[in-house]
């Protein structure tokens, strides 16, 4: 039987899960069958090396979820140590009157070298050791296991938020939104699992201290009592011999404690070893290394100090600022970077031509020189990729390919101010800070949080500007924090969403007939141009857009214009027919799948006295006298207050032939109430009316 079949066999029993129920099996033997001498030697040296290996995981871990079984690898090593204790303990009462090899070379080894074989340097040294891993160590482990589970559990609703802030902005997808929310909970479980692990390691530091009072006494007892031992052979065989043990336990004990201390003082989002952070936090900056190296050369040239020690020392950490300085590759500055992008007026200019005249774009960013490192890939800008994403997600939601927003720096702009263009025109901005992010209080937040008070540009919500290092506390509060980058992305996207009618012509509305002449070229043959002419069907959309509506489902809107095209053709009327198709698709974005729908209605006089006032009036205007026009916008805002502050989407029930006129009458004063007509409503779903609204 040779050692790669005998290795075979054991990743065999590892992989059909027998590996760990046999290691506990063989733990709790260890504790019942005396081992001898031999297979102490075994264990002790493998629990050293153990150690180690744990202490060297935890160092090399990107993040601590990366290793997140070592709250379980605590224990098990835990339990073999105090399970190796037991044994020796055995041993060395039943055969330490034999002298000190009886119990194993590591144990003498320990207790000879290591200390001398002076048990008064031995129980200094042990008592250190104790002070080291028990006091210092496992104590402020524990105390930051404790806080940081608490204050991950506490974040978690706030870190939730903007996840969904960042979904609904474009900047991740579904898969991604999933990976990072499993990354939250399975944060909160380590973190949690990690306060309680703290316990053992400072269980087991408790436990070794007893041991070794329980070993000393127990053996000079037995020596002298037993064994007929002289007072100071007991003393010597059996002390010496407890101390090594207890140094050999506690040696892997503070091993662990090291390693708990390091994985829980790891910061979360940091992807690099510690290595990297050590070189890169450290040592990035001469400044620091040079003023060392002044202070240290001070104290180097003091008569009577060590000076040799103190000027090497000097010198290499002189040396190494030396180095770190010439290494570093100085930033062109904002200024310089401006000015690349601006043509020289030296060059005489050619002949006028087409090609000098600009066009609007469609849709632009301007921003000050300040936030250009946002943009600028070179410099980890993540402001791009942030744009990319929204137009990715709001193309999708809108059923059309949304054209590329032109990023350019504006020198008339404040240098931290930016400034979104949308035909030319401003049509949104807002003043971000790159060095910052932004805590933004949904509407209930547990506290406040130290930084620059604001408004979040994008809905007007209350917000601070806090540093980067305040970020778990403020998710601990309730509020939902984004970086810079993800403000403005999340910015261009609700302009782009309340802008998208403008966003959409002629070219976009034929490249959509020609992607479905694809799978139905029939129906659009049929339709355009012969019964439908392309502007008609270019208003349409942009009249469902402008209601929030999507086109995503095209066919159903190509055949319903074919249906009603040789009846009118109106946009508006076609508007109306249209959303009568899509009726299942547009109270399913409002209410999702819910069967019920909780609704205002009009009284009949009122809804009458509306249906005479679009009599006689120009297309898609309501003729009603301002004070009438007051009172119904009050008492709606009233009723979809009630509704959403009980959850429910605010929804308005009217006759087909007014929908259009009161939803663009209330589209900027009530932007949350939805105006739907009785004809729009499915028929599996329930209506449930909890308000009619008057005149009155």
């Amino acid at each position: 039987m040779d050692l790669n079949y005998l290795l075979g066999k054991l990743k065999n029993s590892f992989s059909q899960g027998l590996g760990i129920p046999i290691a506990i099996l063989a733990l709790l033997a260890m504790v019942v069958v005396p081992l001898p001498p031999f297979l102490l030697d075994v264990f002790f040296t493998f629990n050293i090396a153990l150690s180690l290996v744990v202490l060297m995981v935890t160092l090399y871990a990107k993040r601590p979820l990366d290793f997140a079984i070592f709250p379980t690898i605590i224990l098990l090593t835990t339990l073999f140590r105090l399970a190796l204790n037991i044994a020796s303990t055995r041993v060395i009462l039943l055969e330490g009157h034999n002298g000190g090899e009886a119990a194993g070379n590591v144990i003498a080894s320990f207790g000879e070298f290591v200390i001398g074989g002076n048990f008064a340097v031995g129980l200094v040294i042990f008592a250190i050791l104790v002070v080291i891993n028990f006091v210092v160590i496992t104590k402020g482990a524990g105390r930051v296991a404790e806080v940081s589970a608490r204050f991950t559990l506490d974040s978690m609703p706030g870190k939730q938020m903007a996840i969904d802030a960042d979904l609904n902005a474009g900047l991740i997808t579904q898969e991604q939104a999933q990976e990072r929310r499993k990354d939250i909970t399975a944060e909160a479980d380590f973190y949690g699992s990690m306060d309680g692990a703290s316990k053992f390691v400072r269980g087991d530091a408790v436990a070794g201290i007893i041991i070794l009072f329980i070993n000393m006494i127990g053996g000079f007892a037995i020596g002298v009592g037993q064994h007929d031992m002289a007072f100071a052979d007991a003393t010597e065989v059996y002390i010496v011999l407890t101390l090594g043990d207890g140094l050999v336990a506690q040696i892997p004990s503070l091993l662990l404690s090291t390693a708990t201390a390091i994985i829980v003082t790891r910061v979360t989002g940091d992807t690099r070893d510690m290595n990297e952070q050590l070189s890169d936090q450290m040592f990035a900056n001469p400044k620091a290394l040079g003023m060392t190296s002044g202070i240290v050369g001070v104290f180097g040239i003091i008569p009577g100090m060590p000076n040799v020690a103190f000027l090497t020392f000097a010198a290499i950490t002189g040396a190494g600022a030396y180095f770190i300085y010439k290494r570093q590759d100085k930033k062109p500055a904002p200024e310089a970077m401006l000015a690349e992008n601006i043509e020289s007026t030296d060059t005489k200019s050619p002949e006028l031509s087409w090609d000098d005249v600009q066009t609007v774009d469609v849709l632009g960013l301007e921003v000050g020189y300040r936030l250009i490192p946002m943009v600028d890939q070179s410099q980890n800008g993540q402001l791009l990729e942030r744009v990319k994403g929204v137009r990715r997600k709001v193309s999708q939601e809108l059923g059309f390919l949304v054209p590329p927003v032109h990023i350019r720096d504006n020198l008339d702009l404040k240098p931290n101010q930016y400034k979104i263009m949308l035909m030319g025109v401003s049509s949104g901005g807002g003043e971000v800070f790159p060095d910052k992010e932004l805590a933004i209080n949904p509407g209930q937040v547990y506290g406040k949080i130290p930084g620059t008070a604001t408004k979040d540009p994008t809905f007007g919500l209350d917000a601070v500007w806090i540093n980067p290092a305040d970020r778990d506390q403020a998710q601990a509060l309730g509020y939902t924090v984004v970086d810079a980058s993800t403000v403005v992305a999340t910015h261009i996207s609700q302009i782009i969403q309340d802008y998208a009618f403008d966003l959409l012509g002629f070219d976009e509305t034929q490249k959509l007939l020609d992607k479905l002449k694809a799978s139905s070229p029939k129906l659009v043959d049929e339709l355009i141009p012969d019964r439908l002419s392309l502007a008609t069907l270019v208003k349409v959309l942009q009249n469902l857009l402008q209601e929030k509506v999507s086109i995503r489902d095209l066919r159903t809107i190509v055949e319903a214009l074919s249906e009603y095209a040789g009846k009118t053709q109106s946009p508006n009327d076609l508007t109306i027919h249209v959303r009568t198709a899509l009726g299942r698709s547009i109270v399913q974005d409002i209410v999702g799948p819910d069967a019920e729908l909780k609704v205002i209605t009009l009284e009949p006089r009122l809804e009458q006295l509306l249906l005479q006032a679009t009599q006689g009036a120009p297309e898609g205007q309501l003729a009603i006298e301002p004070g009438l026009a007051e009172r119904l916008h009050g008492t709606l805002k009233e009723e979809s207050q009630k509704l959403e502050m009980q959850g429910d989407a605010a929804i308005l029930i009217v006759a087909p032939q007014i929908r259009a006129q009161l939803a663009r009458l209330f589209r900027y004063s009530l932007p949350s109430l939805h105006i739907l007509a009785y004809s729009e409503v499915p028929e599996n779903r329930q209506i449930s009316v909890v308000a009619n609204v008057g005149q009155g």
